[in-house]
């Protein structure tokens, strides 16, 4: 035993604890649970009573120079990594924090309410979770209409339904409840819808909804309303077009086309080749509607409209693709200023 305890005390002067690393694998060579310095430890409890008395202070000694040359090396290393940091040159400039975009769709979103609130229209949100009566029957929607099937809507309960709402509509239902004519407002927010992601299609996307009821309030208005909003948005040089269409919760209606950004009209698969992609669907409140909130049809009279805030977005940045907006490739995202 005498020969391996000079074996290992050899080892411990030959050893270079000149890294962290060195310094740990120093530690578990000789002090660790399986070290060599424990396992003498073992050997000795065989030993006799005569060299017990002889051996044990020895070895405790090479324990104590094992350790001993441990915490000199941990502390050599902390003192080295000290210096090296007050080497360093405090004068120098920060390394300026990278600063990060807006996402293009809430760029769109700020954009779309700054130009209606300059034209008097507040901002208005409710529950994406909803009732059926909020989100079709108060909208004039039939018992039977296809909207109301699973192949279209996220149902979260059946009887009573409640539902992932299809569209912002159900925050106009919400408002007309709790406040009279005159309205003026506005309802941006995420709705559901279950159809086939595409590049022109996704299981949830955003809306901005607009609504406007008052005495004397005709299509006239909300003709001249659009069209400020399209000129404004995608530039004077803009065509529009009217093309009449039908929904339940309007009458008379119509979908607002404008001319194709991203082809220019020669055709692509945004405007499905047509030279045209539309951007709002809108008409005069249906009488039903305002029935159905208590207000009087004969003689209060509105308007509404909506639209996606994704199809805008890609008008308005020439993107083909709306898959881009929701895959976080920051390739992608980065390309976008925050100055909306």
């Amino acid at each position: 035993m005498r020969e391996k305890i000079e074996r290992i005390r050899q080892e411990i002067d030959a050893f270079a604890n000149d890294t962290r690393e060195a310094v740990e694998r120093f530690r578990l060579t000789f002090l660790a649970r399986s070290g060599s310095i424990p396992a003498l430890f073992e050997e000795f409890k065989a030993v006799s009573a005569d060299e017990k008395k002889v051996l044990g202070k020895v070895l405790n000694e090479l324990k104590n120079l094992a350790e001993t040359r441990l915490r000199e090396a941990t502390a050599r290393l902390e003192t080295s990594a000290t210096g090296a940091q007050s080497a360093l040159d405090l004068t120098l400039p920060v390394i300026p924090n990278e600063v990060g975009n807006l996402h293009p769709l809430n760029q769109t979103r700020y954009r779309i309410i700054e130009i209606f609130e300059r034209l008097g229209f507040n901002v208005s949100d409710g529950p994406e979770v909803e009732d059926d009566w909020h989100n079709f029957s108060a909208l004039n929607f039939p018992p039977n209409h296809p909207a109301r099937e699973m192949q279209d809507t996220f149902f979260v309960e059946r009887n009573p339904d409640m539902l992932l709402r299809t569209h912002t509509s159900n925050v106009q239902i919400r408002l007309l409840e709790k406040q009279k004519p005159p309205v003026r407002s506005i309802m941006p927010g995420r709705v559901y819808r279950n159809e086939a992601i595409s590049a022109r299609a996704h299981c949830f996307f955003h809306q901005v909804e607009g609504l406007y009821v008052d005495r004397n309030v005709g299509f006239a208005d909300l003709k001249q309303t659009l069209y400020h909003f399209a000129k404004e948005m995608f530039g004077a040089d803009t065509k529009i077009r009217l093309r009449p269409s039908f929904f339940p919760f309007t009458e008379p209606s119509a979908e607002i086309d404008i001319s194709c950004l991203i082809c220019k009209g020669k055709g692509c698969n945004v405007c499905k080749y047509s030279g045209w992609v539309e951007i709002a669907g809108s008409g005069m409140v249906h009488p039903n509607v305002l029935r159905n909130v208590g207000v009087d049809p004969e003689e209060f009279t509105g308007f509404a409209f909506g639209m996606g805030i994704e199809r805008i977005t890609m008008l308005r940045y020439g993107i083909n693709d709306l898959r881009l907006f929701s895959e976080n490739d920051i390739r992608f995202l980065r390309q976008f200023q925050t100055v909306i």
